[in-house]
């Protein structure tokens, strides 16, 4: 059975995440849903990462296999038109070897996560964007990052339901930069490591939210952080500022895909 990579991206308001569910809507779901429209039959895809619900996704990447060979071009015309009227499409499509895996092929997954510090509501980025009535000292939560890079127990930045089996992650950037933003003054964190655990990127950014209004310090994340207790972490941020942006692999399969 041929197996194809797809690049994806949806926007995760409508949906409970990634994962299928049996009583509502996922992202997974969708997709699969619309594979069974082309070859009739139960599909199942794997994913690079599982998004909560209301994350959204500029580069998530899934895989899937079916019974006949497909033009990669073809297919993901096909896939998005069964996908409407869904915030989802497949923007790459590539054939790749069977061993081929989106989840344990990766390298490295990159998020990225938006902050809008304006007063007045947001409306072309409204729940594109975490918004925030006053403007936030964006040195500082970078001082606060410093000390989350590398290798560290991140049972304080870890959900409580969380399934991963040892909490010791090694971060590999955590960049936090003001820009100019189409809505106004946004703050960008730009978060890269292998692999997170959950929660892990909105933890990171509600706390260092506390750190740029002022009611922590930079060194009080160092002293969260080697708690190593999840009582110890700040107000967790909420989803629908976070994108899974990219996804790393050992060759671009992507590269020559056609668009």
């Amino acid at each position: 059975m041929p197996r194809y990579a797809l690049k994806v991206e949806y926007h995760g308001a409508p949906f409970v995440g990634w994962q299928r569910q049996k009583t509502h809507v996922s992202v997974q779901g969708q997709i699969e849903a619309a594979l069974a429209k082309l070859e009739p039959g139960n599909h199942t895809i794997g994913a690079a990462g599982r998004t909560d619900a209301g994350v959204h996704a500029w580069g998530q990447v899934a895989h899937c296999d079916l019974a006949k060979d497909w033009d990669p071009f073809k297919l993901s015309g096909a896939l998005n038109y069964h996908l409407k009227p869904d915030p989802i499409s497949i923007v790459a499509c590539a054939e790749v070897n069977d061993d081929w895996h989106a989840r344990f092929s990766a390298l490295e997954r990159r998020y990225e996560f938006r902050l809008l510090m304006r007063r007045p509501p947001a409306t072309h980025d409204a729940g594109l964007v975490w918004q925030v009535p006053h403007l936030l000292d964006v040195n500082a939560m970078q001082a606060g990052a410093q000390h989350l890079l590398g290798l560290h127990d991140f049972t304080t930045f870890r959900s409580s339901i969380c399934q991963a089996q040892s909490p010791l992650k090694t971060l590999d950037e955590l960049k936090v930069r003001q820009i100019d933003g189409p809505s106004g003054p946004e703050i960008r964190f730009t978060v890269r490591a292998r692999s997170f655990l959950h929660n892990q990127v909105r933890s990171f950014v509600g706390t260092l939210g506390s750190v740029g209004s002022g009611a922590w310090t930079p060194d009080d994340v160092k002293s969260a952080l080697q708690a190593q207790d999840r009582q110890a972490c700040g107000p967790v941020s909420p989803p629908h500022g976070l994108y899974l942006a990219h996804v790393t692999y050992p060759e671009d399969v992507f590269k020559n895909a056609p668009v």
